[in-house]
């Protein structure tokens, strides 16, 4: 490729006053000319690029009116920066035209870079060293006096308003640097695939049909009487009738959907980078994105380092009570169940006696004092409804002065049973404890909301608890194969039911599906799950075997694929990324709606077109349907 080998210089063309990238092509002695941001627009330069060495040149500026202050100070802002114009007292005619613009109107400038006077340079900007003498003003557009949302750093309006007024909210500056930041990502990502490792980038089809199991598809009415295409969730199928095609590496932006109820870090349509190969292992698909990670990391942030580290769904559940775990900061789970049998306090010996009973604790070290006991019975009630667990019994400690434990359970808890668990724990003065006791599981789990919720609350107080602008990696790999369904008997996919069996535990495929483990990985970055990926079936035997005698779904459903599947399919494997979320944790958003430029609201509509939007019924006869009235 040509932008391989290039090497760039810059020159400025003194007729045309425009700044040129030259690119010099070694491997075929060619020149080839790549314009900047300007030189194709009608504009010399954009409103932050100007600096001291633009001094005595004439420049025509084009952008929005950011300040206005009196007849001759004029700011006017683009998406590179901010530029101070003045307009000579003389010109009474341009004075009052300044005057009378709103805040937001679009103008043209033509005037010469001048230094700002002796003193009054301004650090703080990047043009802080010149301003720009207005020969001449033009009126683009103007706007309105009254304006829906301001577009300053410093206000802050409603998201709802934000979002019905998007076209104004992407103008802030914080919005600008998101959706470019996403853009840069996007073409490294892009360069990183098919430049250096040929992959080729193919586009799937967004009406397909209904897939067995996963999340609730979008259902697209057509024009056949009774039938229906669906959004699909992931290009999953496609990715591997590619491998069955023989295209061996396959990448794609691709766009998703869930009919899900949009939450934080959910929207019902999304961003994937979506990668398929042949003849690969997990280990292989973990080198290839930690690669990709560190080829498109912005150079802006604080690099990050590989490999990173791997944990098995065990360990992450027995050490951090989640598939995700937010490893910017310790507090780990401690398992103490054998230090606590027959310890006299019923609601633990309850929970033990049954035989899958456990107790475990975290540790809070010296930070009793930033936590009230309200706020702690608060935190302990939102982790167990969070879980929707009922059974789990949350028991906080606390560490006095003298090292005593301050506890409900303290009078009643054996003193060697507390004296080998303060050991243990290496609990001192200004210490918290909490215990979770409850079956299987849920104790872990229930300790881990508690972890993220003390560590949200702590922080909220001004402590640091974690580490501030890190960017954690972690692999969670091992996963279960299957997991019991959550209304209902029998067994679901753990993640989907393309997954392969663990090679270790293919002989109980068909004696103990319960116990087997899965050839699936997730890359968690933050405590968020970034990406999913496994080692795909491509038996047809044993894909048909796990839809129709373990998940007891209609593989008929699914017959292009198996039948696929019998004309010669490469082992393979992949994994998709969650972009949206990559991005909102590289630019620190609270919610992946920030880094989206046109994102739906938590419920799942437009706040500015107000999609959906109810339809004709002419349109609702042509498609043979019929909307059921609501019930009294």
């Amino acid at each position: 490729m040509f932008f391989k080998c290039l090497r760039t210089i810059f020159t400025r063309t003194k007729k045309e006053n425009i700044l040129l990238y030259v690119g010099i092509c070694r491997r075929h002695n060619q020149i080839r000319i790549l314009s900047n941001a300007v030189s194709f627009t009608n504009r010399t330069h954009t409103c932050g690029s100007l600096r001291h060495r633009d001094v005595g040149q004439t420049v025509k500026l084009c952008g929005w009116v950011q300040y206005n202050r009196g007849a001759k100070f004029l700011v006017i802002r683009d998406w590179s920066g901010i530029t101070q114009l003045i307009v000579p007292s003389e010109k009474n005619e341009m004075q009052e035209l300044v005057k009378s613009l709103t805040f937001e109107s679009v103008i043209e400038v033509i005037g010469k870079v001048i230094p700002r006077p002796e003193g009054e340079a301004n650090p703080a900007m990047a043009t802080g060293d010149i301003e720009v003498d207005v020969e001449k003003i033009q009126v683009l557009n103007k706007a309105s006096q009254e304006l829906p949302i301001p577009v300053t750093d410093f206000q802050k309006v409603n998201e709802n308003i934000r979002m019905e007024y998007r076209y104004m909210d992407i103008r802030n500056k914080q919005m600008q640097r998101n959706l470019r930041l996403r853009s840069k990502m996007i073409m490294k990502i892009r360069e990183f695939l098919a430049n250096e490792h040929e992959f080729v980038d193919v586009e799937t089809p967004t009406l397909f049909r209904r897939t067995p199991g996963g999340a609730k598809e979008f259902i697209v009415p057509s024009g056949q009487r009774g039938k229906f295409y669906s959004l699909p969730q992931s290009p999953q199928q496609f990715k591997q009738l590619l491998m069955v095609g023989g295209i061996d590496r396959y990448f794609q932006i691709a766009r998703c959907y869930r009919d899900e109820g949009a939450k934080p870090d959910r929207q019902p349509e999304f961003t994937q980078l979506d990668i398929e190969m042949s003849f690969v292992n997990r280990e292989g698909v973990i080198k290839l994105i930690e690669d990709l990670m560190v080829y498109s990391w912005p150079e802006d942030q604080s690099g990050i380092d590989t490999p990173f580290p791997h944990l098995t769904y065990d360990q992450a559940l027995r050490l951090y009570g989640s598939d995700k775990p937010d490893t910017r900061f310790d507090m780990k789970i401690q398992d103490i169940t054998s230090r606590c049998l027959d310890c006299g306090i019923q609601v633990i010996d309850s929970q033990l006696q049954t035989g899958n009973g456990s107790v475990v604790a975290i540790k809070i070290q010296d930070k009793q004092r930033h936590i009230s006991k309200k706020k702690l019975e608060d935190l302990k009630s939102v982790a167990l409804n969070a879980l929707n667990d009922t059974q789990t019994v949350l028991i906080p400690i606390r560490i006095t002065e003298d090292r005593a434990w301050q506890s409900p359970i303290a009078k009643h808890l054996r003193s060697e049973v507390k004296d080998i668990i303060t050991s243990d724990l290496d609990l001192q003065s200004g210490d918290l404890v909490v215990l979770a006791a409850g079956q299987h599981f849920k104790p872990h789990e229930a300790l881990g909301k508690m972890r993220l919720l003390l560590a949200d609350y702590l922080e909220s107080t001004g402590l640091q608890i974690r580490q501030k602008n890190a960017f954690n990696f972690l692999w969670v790999v091992d996963f279960p194969l299957f997991l019991p369904k959550e209304e209902g008997e029998g067994l679901e996919s753990a993640h989907h039911p393309f997954t392969d069996v663990h090679p270790e535990d293919r002989h109980m495929l068909h004696t103990h599906p319960d116990k087997v483990r899965g050839q699936h990985y997730d890359l968690v970055l933050n405590g968020n799950e970034i990406g999913g990926g496994s080692i795909r079936i491509h038996n047809p035997d044993v894909q048909k075997y796990v839809l129709e005698e373990v998940l007891k779904e209609d593989s008929s459903e699914l017959e292009h694929l198996l039948k696929a599947f019998t004309t010669g399919c490469p082992p393979h494997g992949g994994i998709a990324l969650g972009l949206d979320r990559i991005f909102a944790i590289i630019c620190g958003a609270s919610s992946i709606r920030d880094v989206i430029a046109f994102p739906k609201s938590q419920d799942g509509r437009d706040p500015m077109s107000k999609a959906p939007a109810p339809v004709s019924q002419a349109e609702l006869d042509s498609y043979h349907i019929q909307i059921k009235p609501e019930s009294s």
